[in-house]
């Protein structure tokens, strides 16, 4: 089970726990839940705060509907532990998860992506109905809320956004002392600074946007998915091409991707576009650490294991070029 596959399980469990009188009739099921990743000190891998979400109509204390639904769960298949902490929250342990199915939801989510931004390399319609942001005082407004846009089409929502959805708040211009940040920076560098921090944040900047190095989260960001690239190019002339299969030694890779379906859907649901950025810089610092172990050194001949991490770095990549688009920016094949 996939961390996004937990998500649908959770509401199909209050469903089921509702038809079955469980849980009161009026104790109806919300259309989304939404999964994270536990936060420092807490229980498992993942939480949920549905049962929050359910108490009211069921006419019950959160923590009841939690035990409800933890039993349930705990006997799905995929699911290893389910755990009721503090007064409601359903905390969940699951198995590892395998490389040939972040590569495949990786691959799937690539396609759905693409379609929500229009199929346009930078993430922007095709029929060129969005500018390049210019200076101004809406500059920022504009940048955040078609980012917004695009998260919400990949979850399959439209304007107006669903009622679940949070309103986007009011959102800091550019401070004037910045100036024209596109002319000084560049678009992807502006864009970036503008998303990188929470839409009511003025955003910073700096001349760490300009360095081409691992001091700049953007460049790190962008070279990460350019190395994807060059490692398939390499493989390529040494002969061999990237096979999804096991891949042992890259838990934090496989941990970020796996997550990534959940980011997309937190950063859709409170508009913050900003959790994506934190996410991507997280995955692309992972695959940079990853590289290394992925084409034969030396004399080494090119193995089923060489060829199954190839695949991983290429999976990464991907998720690196859709995260961008996302964001509105280039995701460059070489750098």
């Amino acid at each position: 089970m996939t961390p996004a596959d937990l998500s649908r399980c959770v509401v199909r469990a209050v469903r089921c726990a509702v038809a079955d009188g469980e849980l009161a009739a009026g104790a109806a099921a919300p259309g989304r839940v939404v999964v994270e990743r536990t936060r420092p000190g807490g229980v498992g891998d993942y939480a949920t705060p549905v049962a929050f979400q359910v108490a009211k109509a069921a006419g019950c204390p959160p923590r009841e509907v939690a035990g409800v639904l933890a039993r349930r769960l705990g006997a799905e298949p995929g699911i290893e532990r389910v755990e009721v902490t503090g007064a409601g929250f359903l905390n969940f342990v699951l198995p590892a998860p395998s490389a040939p199915a972040v590569i495949a939801d990786a691959i799937m989510r690539d396609v759905v992506i693409r379609e929500a931004c229009g199929g346009a390399g930078r993430g922007l319609p095709a029929d060129g109905s969005e500018p390049e942001p210019g200076s101004g005082p809406g500059l920022r407004e504009h940048v955040v809320r078609r980012s917004v846009l695009r998260l919400l089409r990949v979850q399959g929502a439209t304007e107006p956004a669903a009622p679940t959805v949070a309103p986007l708040a009011a959102v800091a211009p550019v401070a004037r002392r910045d100036g024209d940040v596109v002319a000084r920076y560049g678009p992807d560098a502006a864009r970036w600074a503008m998303l990188a921090v929470p839409a009511r944040e003025t955003p910073s900047f700096s001349d760490v946007l300009l360095v081409q190095g691992e001091a700049s989260e953007v460049f790190r960001v962008r070279y990460a998915h350019a190395r994807s690239r060059a490692l398939v190019r390499n493989a390529a002339q040494l002969g061999f091409r990237p096979e999804p299969g096991d891949v042992d030694g890259a838990p934090a890779l496989l941990r970020l991707l796996a997550d990534h379906p959940l980011v997309l859907e937190a950063a859709a649901h409170h508009r913050a576009p900003e959790r994506l950025a934190r996410h991507l810089v997280e995955l692309a610092d992972a695959l940079l650490d990853f590289q290394y172990r992925v084409l034969p050194q030396g004399d080494e001949k090119p193995s089923a294991a060489h060829r199954a991490r190839l695949a991983l770095a290429e999976a990464a990549g991907t998720v690196l070029a859709g995260g961008l688009a996302l964001l509105g920016m280039d995701a460059p094949e070489r750098l």
